[in-house]
């Protein structure tokens, strides 16, 4: 029978898959088997195991941890003036002195170097923080602990590399920077042109076995002040030196910036931002093997090196910029539009504002939960290369979104520059996020579907690894093995998509332990489904053209990133203890994603190229209709509400967005003033009431109502004080600095 099986159905199939079966380049084949597959896996297999989701650590931090974010952090934010750093367009030499002192550079550097070894969560909680007081300080935080060398040599180094380098970058004595993009190669990195020859030559006196090194990068970040350069290319061995074969490929080496024939020093400019970035060149400049990270064994294997350590980057850094834009704009623009007022009304309480409102705050609580379960991924050991990507990508684009909400709500107040202005740097500094890592455009359209597909699929994998055995025979066997499984496996699928659609899926089952938003858990199962039938269809059809067509992948990569958001936001409200007041917050996270879930698949299936089998798949998973619709606007204005409600709630949704309790504070300052004008609210109700029922005249300026109302016996002497105190802070916290005409002189200027 079951040679009847592969003669007649595995074996047609098993040349026919061998046919279209994507060709991929070595830099893809590495790409693809870099890291780990975490819970991505379980939402492509159809059936996530929600206890498994359930059950992973509740997002904490050390101690030591703490005890850092409390004291050493809380002091570098003190000394930040991100005016002054913008103007000056260099971080204060007390900053750098600073972060060298305190080991900001080496979070992620072990103990036994002189590190502070933190955790992934703790290294993304620091840069976030940071990011809501300046982009340009975030940067430079965050890069020496993101893809550089610390990172490499911590992962890939030899015993004496790790001993010299390690402890000199730990305490600030070297500052590093990583050369890979330059101006033939971003995103396609295998297309880099830099060439390493290796060959014998002279290196302090001796002659030596290395590599005659050529390079143009540009975009590196600490490039110009960097004591220390990572640096990718292409190794070529003609002479074969070290391998019968000629091309070795991408490989990574440590070279210090003093060394003869290395071009450091000119800057770019970022948008305006005052970290430092900039090119570095060098020509035919010779180091020796042993500069190689790892050593020699480790040369032409750098890509993949690259790749592991840019994806636990890549799930740190850059969301943090994304989460840090959440934390700011909900704090300060449910302030603002509480403070700032038109016809006598804060601004916040009509509804077009409050939409807005709403929108910032229901996805930056998803941006908050997307950050932790992310690194929860990572802390648990993980290389999730498709999850960092989601979060790279939607973390910034989200970010993107609401800081542009934020803006129109406070309106002209957020488009003067000056001391006032907690938005200028984030503003600029967006692009720069979604750009660098992988651009956006290609992060989505290449790289979340285009990895995920095949990683993370039950059984494409296996079914590729069969077709490539050399062993025909035992190939035939394994792929018979997997085809078999993998057709039920999509039967299963099929008719659980289809079942469920027919009854709202209703009659999923959802574990018992499960006692909150058992229907949106079934939801999210019943979306998984349809994207592992969805994903079958498209590589079953398309083969290998699948790669080309970027929008189906890129919409079928925006169902899985909106279903692995939708997870983080049902296990941050599981972790944080099920609290009923968080319910608007994770309600509209929630019909966000399963929305943008549902109408990419719908996209995706509408544009199939094969349009009978698009509409067949829609048949099956949308049989009557994408039903799922947008948060109601209700939700939005119940989040608009609560972040225009000072007290521990609206402080937990905000707790990253950094700020002093002082006037000369600029986000300080609103907060005083929100809570002043919250404060005297009751007084203001009752002078309002006095005047609907004739005793004071309210066209009158806001003193002249006050002192009527004391006379009428409306308020009390003190309460005429406090509401005169509070409408001070207001109309100091909407003002805008302006400058003398040559604006040397701020002459608005809140410090």
């Amino acid at each position: 029978m079951s040679s009847l099986r592969q003669k007649w159905i595995s074996e047609p199939v098993f040349k026919w898959f061998k046919q279209v079966l994507p060709p991929l380049s070595a830099t893809e084949k590495e790409a693809m088997e870099a890291g780990s597959v975490w819970w991505e896996g379980e939402l492509f297999s159809g059936k996530p195991n929600f206890e498994h989701l359930l059950q992973f650590p509740i997002p904490t931090l050390t101690e030591d941890e703490q005890s850092f974010i409390n004291h050493e952090l809380e002091t570098l934010l003190g000394m930040i003036d991100d005016f002054q750093i913008m103007e000056q367009q260099r971080l204060p030499d007390e900053i750098w002195d600073y972060l060298r002192k305190e080991r900001f550079f080496s979070l992620i550097i072990a103990k036994k170097y002189g590190g502070r070894e933190f955790s992934a969560l703790a290294n993304s909680t620091i840069v976030t923080k940071i990011a809501t007081r300046s982009i340009s300080v975030a940067v430079t935080v965050m890069v020496p602990n993101s893809l550089g060398p610390g990172e490499l040599l911590s992962q890939y180094g030899t015993k004496e590399q790790c001993d010299y380098w390690l402890p000199r970058l730990a305490d600030g004595r070297e500052i590093p920077c990583f050369a890979l993009t330059g101006p033939e190669a971003g995103s396609d990195a295998g297309s880099i042109p830099d060439k390493g020859i290796v060959c014998w030559g002279e290196f302090e006196g001796q002659k030596v076995l290395g590599i005659r090194l050529t390079w143009d990068k540009r975009y590196i970040t600490l490039a110009p002040v960097a004591t220390v350069l990572g640096l990718a290319f292409k190794l070529h061995d003609p002479d074969h030196l070290l391998d019968d074969k000629e091309q070795l490929g991408i490989t990574c080496a440590l070279i210090p910036t003093d060394h003869p024939g290395v071009e450091t020093g000119d800057r770019h400019d970022p948008m305006g931002l005052a970290f430092m970035n900039g090119p570095t060149r060098g020509k035919d400049v010779f180091i020796p093997m042993d500069w190689l990270i790892g050593g020699q064994q480790y040369a032409g294997k750098g890509w993949r090196m690259l790749v592991e350590c840019l994806s636990a980057g890549r799930g740190i850094s850059l969301p943090a910029l994304g989460a840090a834009i959440g934390h700011l704009t909900s704090r300060t623009t449910g302030a603002y539009a509480y403070v700032r007022k038109q016809f006598g009304v804060s601004i916040g309480k009509f509804e077009g504002v409050a939409q807005a409102l709403g929108r910032i705050g229901g996805l930056s609580y998803l941006l908050e939960a997307t950050r932790t379960l992310t690194t929860t991924a990572l802390d648990l050991g993980e290389k999730p290369s498709v999850v960092t990507a989601i979060a790279k990508y939607h973390m910034t684009e989200m970010g993107r979104t609401i800081l542009a909400d934020a803006m129109d709500i406070h309106a002209g107040r957020a488009i003067q520059g000056g001391p006032m202005n907690y938005f200028r740097s984030h503003y600029l500094g967006i692009p720069i996020a979604i750009t660098v890592e992988g651009a956006n455009i290609l992060t989505r359209n290449l790289m979340i579907f285009g990895q995920g597909a095949t990683r993370c699929h039950p059984y494409v994998l296996k079914e590729m690894a069969a077709a490539a055995n050399d062993d025909p025979k035992q190939g035939l066997h394994d792929f018979d093995h997997w085809l078999f499984k993998h057709m039920a496996h999509s039967g299963v699928m099929t008719l659980k998509a289809l079942t469920s659609a027919l009854t709202s899926s209703y009659f999923l089952s959802v574990p018992n332990s499960i006692t909150h938003y058992r229907r949106e858990y079934q939801h999210l199962s019943r979306l998984s489904s349809g994207l592992a039938i969805a994903t079958d269809a498209a590589m079953l059809t398309l083969g290998g053209a699948l790669k080309r067509k970027e929008l189906i992948s890129a919409r079928l990569g925006d169902a899985l990133a909106y279903l692995y958001m939708a997870s983080a936001a049902l296990k941050r409200f599981y972790s944080e203890g099920q609290q009923q007041q968080d319910k608007p917050y994770v309600d509209y996270a929630l019909e966000h994603c399963f929305y943008h879930a549902a109408d990419s698949l719908e996209e995706a299936l509408n544009n199939f190229p094969n349009q009978w089998v698009g509409k067949l798949i829609r048949s099956l998973i949308f049989p009557l209709g994408q039903r799922f619709t947008p948060p109601k606007d209700e939700q939005a204005l119940q989040i608009a509400r609560l972040l225009m409600t000072p007290g521990v709630d609206r402080d937990r949704m905000t707790f990253l967005c950094h700020r002093q309790d002082q006037e000369h504070d600029n986000i300080g300052l609103i907060d005083k003033a929100f809570v002043a004008m919250y404060q005297v609210r009751p007084i203001e109700g009752r002078v309002l009431q006095a005047g609907a029922a004739g005793q004071i005249n309210l066209k009158q300026p806001l003193a002249d109502r006050l002192q009527e109302a004391l006379a009428a016996g409306v308020i009390m002497p003190s309460e005429l004080e406090a509401v005169l105190k509070a409408e001070a802070l207001r109309v100091k916290a909407i003002q805008v600095d302006h400058f003398n005409h040559d604006k040397s002189e701020v002459l608005t200027n809140i410090i």
